[in-house]
């Protein structure tokens, strides 16, 4: 199969086939999704299916990895870069949390979990899409900041993970175990604030 090939394809069904396979997983788990849903749902034969994705483990994959990046992405262009720690990071924090806690964010995160046993690439694929994408983009915003004099960081990479760490407290744990299934926001911005004044006492100037 050639380059070229995929491109066409990509351009007629490919998100078609993508959008019914988004519906099935989300709906299903990835081992209650049957091929003939996905072709259902996204209303293609099964053999148009199977001319994208020979397996369900590469589609899952794709759905995952094109979910998280489109969010990842649409966090970047909506942060100013410019402006100082104490308000990117806030607005990090919360397009953090708004993907993780969202329906969908949650659904990829335990589906990944649930077949990380059997197909560990599929967590991979998930980090590697969409966390890692934040990650990466605060580690070079925190970059910049230091050359400005607003932060004194000596490992950026360990300082990026704590921060998404400390977005998490109290939270993550009772979503996790169906302790709640949803936040109020001043839930999220206690965390929030919480979060960005740990950070900026231990790496701030």
């Amino acid at each position: 199969m050639t380059a070229d090939a995929v491109q066409v394809r990509r351009g007629r069904k490919f998100d078609q086939v993508l959008d019914g396979a988004r519906e099935i997983f989300l709906r299903d788990g990835y081992e209650g999704a049957s091929v003939d849903d996905i072709a259902r749902a996204a209303g293609v034969s099964k053999a148009t299916l199977y001319s994208y994705f020979p397996d369900k483990r590469l589609l899952f994959k794709e759905v995952a990895s094109a979910q998280c990046q489109l969010q990842a992405e649409e966090a970047m262009t909506t942060l100013d870069l410019t402006q100082p720690p104490d308000r990117v990071l806030r607005q990090v924090a919360r397009t953090f949390l708004g993907f993780i806690y969202s329906d969908m964010g949650q659904r990829i995160f335990r589906i990944c979990v649930a077949e990380a046993d059997r197909f560990p690439e599929l967590g991979r694929e998930f980090y590697q899409s969409g966390p890692m994408l934040m990650r990466n983009a605060l580690v070079g915003y925190l970059t910049q900041a230091q050359a400005r004099g607003e932060v004194r960081i000596d490992d950026m990479d360990l300082a990026a993970d704590q921060f998404a760490e400390l977005c998490k407290a109290d939270l993550w744990p009772k979503l996790v175990f169906g302790l709640k299934q949803s936040f109020t926001d001043g839930e999220i911005t206690r965390v929030v604030d919480g979060a960005v004044d740990t950070f900026m006492a231990r790496y701030g100037p």
